[in-house]
């Protein structure tokens, strides 16, 4: 942290330097002394963010930008199918574990084999009709669709017809709990 911070005044520097700014002119933008701009470049005086959110804004950067914060990687994933009894799952998460996110397709399989195991999962219907059993229910969701529930439960899903089914879960060995919040159709 100290090395970020002592990086900040020579960040200035440049940055009111290479726009042909002087200390007086930044001053006058920030409403903060010049002695306190020349202790901050210098490195003598301790970056803060009141002073650094009107350098920035005087600037027009980020905050980011004066503090030198690392870039940004490339956020994208690229999933690799898997075949899994007939079905294509996408791991959607790179960790290892905690809550775990996958797409999967699901074809048409035989009759419902309900199974247990520890964990809490939760299904959003993206295409198709999911058929849900879970202990003495037995459903079906369409498009749009969601439904959560503790594995320890008997339970299976697949197409409710001769259409696979493809949905998004969301699965936590843990037994976390997942929220979502919908606008009730009026």
């Amino acid at each position: 942290m100290d090395d970020v911070l002592d990086k900040v005044g020579e960040r200035l520097r440049h940055l009111r330097t290479s726009r042909g700014a002087t200390l007086a002119d930044l001053a006058a933008a920030t409403g903060i002394s010049k002695s306190t701009l020349s202790r901050l470049e210098s490195g003598l005086r301790k970056p803060t963010l009141e002073l650094l959110l009107p350098i920035a804004r005087a600037h027009r950067v980020p905050l980011d930008e004066l503090v030198g914060a690392p870039p940004v990687g490339d956020p994208r994933i690229r999933p690799v199918p898997v075949r899994r009894n007939g079905m294509t799952v996408l791991p959607l998460t790179q960790q290892p574990g905690g809550l775990q996110a996958y797409k999967m397709i699901i074809p048409p399989r035989g009759e419902p084999d309900p199974r247990t195991h520890t964990g809490y999962e939760w299904l959003y219907v993206l295409s198709g009709r999911l058929r849900l059993v879970l202990a003495d229910h037995d459903v079906v969701l369409v498009a749009g669709e969601a439904a959560e529930f503790d594995t320890r439960l008997p339970h299976w899903f697949g197409p409710a017809d001769d259409e696979p089914v493809e949905i998004l879960s969301l699965f936590g060995k843990q037994g976390e709990q997942m929220h979502m919040r919908t606008r009730r159709k009026s």
